[in-house]
């Protein structure tokens, strides 16, 4: 895999997001959370700063959501749907770097999206004078770009074989899943099916656990784990983002066009 052919790949991916106005979604946020500062303090008196807290931090996810999933999906279907796939394979671009040029492309928009709602979300908590666990804040919008990097790269694998609509539902089905696959194994064993405590175990095995990547309701608080707890997280959602690279990569090779 040749780095230079990659990252040209992923400025265009990073242009062409910036040319869809991707980044529109910074203002739709500062605006929702504004409206919140100013609408929670009438209907919750009492408990307005942490339902700030709570809100902004979930906005945040849901746009990020929105993009990774959205665009993710139609990376490499849009492509070849409109069969300009067949020109830039007959360039001296690998499939390889085709696939990781895509998803670094958009990680680097997602990076920049995460970053800047992350500002802006310090900037009208201290406008409102509410108070914020400023670190631990940080790190949950670290780990949250790392898991919609991780969804990313799952958008991207079901675009590579399916259509954009199908290869859509599929990505919003393991993001609901995956932060419930705790839920699922414990449902598992109350059951005490054991066809059913193995499927549940199967589904854990295979689809990512999400909730390891999300540190929302522990940020609010100022509750992170600690720093071992962090780093095998987060090598957890990289390796997960190795693998489903390396199976999109193989799929989209075995493809004829």
């Amino acid at each position: 895999m040749n780095l230079g052919r990659t990252l040209v790949i992923t400025t265009n991916v990073f242009r062409e997001a910036i040319r869809d106005r991707v980044l529109y979604l910074v203002g739709l946020f500062a605006i929702f959370l504004g409206a919140c500062v100013r609408l929670l303090p009438e209907v919750a008196a009492a408990t307005q700063n942490k339902i700030i807290l709570d809100v902004g931090l979930a906005a945040m996810s849901l746009l990020g959501l929105v993009i990774a999933v959205f665009v993710g999906t139609g990376l490499v279907n849009k492509e070849i749907e409109k069969r300009t796939v067949l020109v830039l394979i007959a360039k001296p671009i690998s499939r390889t770097e085709f696939i990781v040029g895509k998803h670094l492309g958009l990680s680097a928009v997602l990076a920049v999206l995460v970053a800047a709602m992350t500002a802006i979300y310090f900037g009208i908590l201290s406008l409102s004078r509410v108070p914020y666990p400023a670190g631990s804040i940080l790190v949950s919008s670290l780990y949250l770009f790392l898991q919609l990097s991780l969804i990313t790269a799952v958008a991207i694998a079901f675009g590579v074989f399916t259509s954009s609509l199908l290869a859509t539902l599929l990505t919003f089905a393991v993001y609901l899943m995956g932060n419930f696959t705790r839920d699922l194994v414990t449902l598992g064993t109350l059951s005490k099916n054991p066809a059913i405590e193995n499927l549940t175990r199967s589904l854990y095995l295979v689809l990512p656990d999400l909730a390891r990547l999300d540190l929302k309701n522990q940020a609010v608080y100022g509750d992170i784990p600690g720093i071992d707890i962090l780093l095998a997280n987060a090598g957890y959602g990289l390796l997960y983002i190795v693998l489903l690279l390396a199976i999109a990569i193989l799929i989209f090779s075995l493809r004829e066009f």
